[in-house]
């Protein structure tokens, strides 16, 4: 493999490796929010947290882009107290990554959860055991499936993001340059034989994580 397929497919991992990490934390969290609690704007706050998956990617980059660019909020407050610059840094490409894949965890999150039987929760209850052991000990021992096949496919979405990514990471080879891009500017140099290598190592990436997740999440068609 050439040298220049090698580093996007470190960094691509590297990307999609951090954005699922971010995205596994806070889906679970805030997907067994959704599922155990009953509150004012609930499914308004779903659809809110859906709407990375049906919004345009560019228009993702562009509401990021605003977010923590050097004159954005965000932005501002890490580079004048932190000194920290996100733009065109492969930090920046896994925010986007993790924004445009977390409807994934989620999603998935919320209905393993949904799908857990109440009553062996409150049995834990009454034994005694704190909200935060009944959640360790039972509730996601009996949604480890979903959440995981949720996870893997964040983690494939993660691999081949590209107009979130080239907006607020741009295409820096070594840097921010990942397997998507990589192809996209393979394609645009007339190099195809780099762009057909690239996308065999993405597609077989993709590919395994696809299989692997289907394993995972329960046929309910054959437990009816």
């Amino acid at each position: 493999m050439a040298e220049p397929a090698w580093i996007a497919l470190r960094l691509s991992l590297k990307v999609a490796l951090w954005a699922t990490l971010i995205d596994l934390v806070l889906g679970v969290a805030l997907g067994y929010l959704l599922a155990r609690k009953r509150f004012v704007g609930r499914e308004l706050l779903d659809a809110l947290l859906t709407l990375p998956m049906v919004m345009p990617p560019t228009v993702l980059g562009y509401y990021l882009l605003v977010l923590i660019g050097r004159h954005g909020p965000l932005g501002a407050f890490l580079q004048q107290v932190l000194g920290i610059q996100l733009i065109f840094t492969w930090q920046a490409a896994v925010i986007a990554a993790a924004v445009v894949a977390f409807p994934l965890v989620l999603k998935g999150a919320r209905a393993a959860f949904e799908a857990v039987d109440t009553q062996l929760e409150q049995a834990a209850y009454v034994l005694g055991l704190s909200p935060f052991a009944v959640f360790l000990r039972v509730t996601l021992p009996l949604a480890w499936r979903g959440v995981l096949g949720g996870t893997l496919l964040a983690f494939a979405r993660s691999m081949g993001e590209f107009g979130a990514t080239l907006m607020v990471a741009g295409s820096i080879p070594g840097k921010t340059q990942t397997l998507s891009i990589a192809v996209y500017e393979a394609v645009q140099a007339g190099q195809d034989d780099t762009a057909n290598l690239l996308v065999l190592i993405t597609s077989l990436v993709c590919i395994v994580v696809l299989v692997s997740a289907n394993k995972l999440t329960p046929n309910r068609t054959s437990q009816a």
